[in-house]
């Protein structure tokens, strides 16, 4: 039996575009994910540029509950150590209160999926093969060329998800591990991840714009 199609009101362009926002809290744990909706994300997500048509990219799509715990102790681990170091997102900066509060409200978040991203029902690995590594890690040149063959696809299936009422959250905390994450997920040596994004449906009523720098305080026209 097929399984109708989403009745959600369309989302105009815009919307989507300022509305679609990282997913922490509000992550149904309860709640399966059909596949069909996250295969039909990704569908979107291929239709993205890739840096001279080569779509080096692969997707591990993590449904299993053993993996997603295993993955989870993994980043449960980075988002600890993340949040005890000097660069963590929730320390207040006494400049801004109003800013200080929205970063310990990120940092609250955090912490929380930080304990429960392993009960989140689908987790989506993005990948890129990176041709040989050497002891320094990936290879030099044009990273900003090699990554943008992977993160607009990972942003489009984001993007798609939240038309479907699905949140997600883009993370790499994990990427501190990334050998053991790789191990758990059986990748080969010359593929690297590129983001961790934890899909469910979204259990909140509404999203909404978040609180942006003006435009005018970091547009330059023609020089710095």
């Amino acid at each position: 039996m097929t399984e109708p199609r989403s009745t959600r009101p369309a989302l105009s362009i815009d919307e989507l575009l300022t509305t679609t926002r990282t997913v922490r809290r509000r992550l149904d744990l309860t709640r399966p994910v059909p596949l069909r909706l996250v295969r039909e994300c990704l569908e979107i997500a291929l239709q993205a540029p890739t840096g001279g048509n080569r779509q080096g990219w692969e997707w591990i799509v993590v449904t299993d509950p053993v993996t997603r715990a295993a993955i989870g102790e993994v980043y449960g681990r980075a988002v600890r150590e993340y949040q005890s170091s000097p660069s963590a997102a929730g320390r207040p900066r006494g400049d801004d209160p109003e800013l200080d509060a929205v970063q310990r409200r990120i940092s609250d978040s955090a912490r929380y999926l930080g304990e429960h991203l392993g009960e989140v029902p689908v987790h989506v690995v993005p990948c890129l093969h990176v041709g040989s590594r050497g002891p320094a890690g990936l290879p030099g040149g044009n990273q900003a060329g090699l990554w943008g063959s992977i993160l607009p696809a990972t942003w489009s299936y984001m993007l798609a998800a939240r038309a479907r009422g699905l949140g997600t959250a883009w993370t790499t905390l994990h990427l501190r591990y990334e050998a053991e994450v790789a191990a758990i997920l059986g990748l080969p040596s010359d593929v690297a991840q590129a983001a961790l994004v934890p899909t469910a449906f979204h259990t909140g009523a509404t999203f909404q714009p978040a609180h942006r720098r003006p435009l005018d305080e970091v547009l330059h026209l023609d020089a710095w």
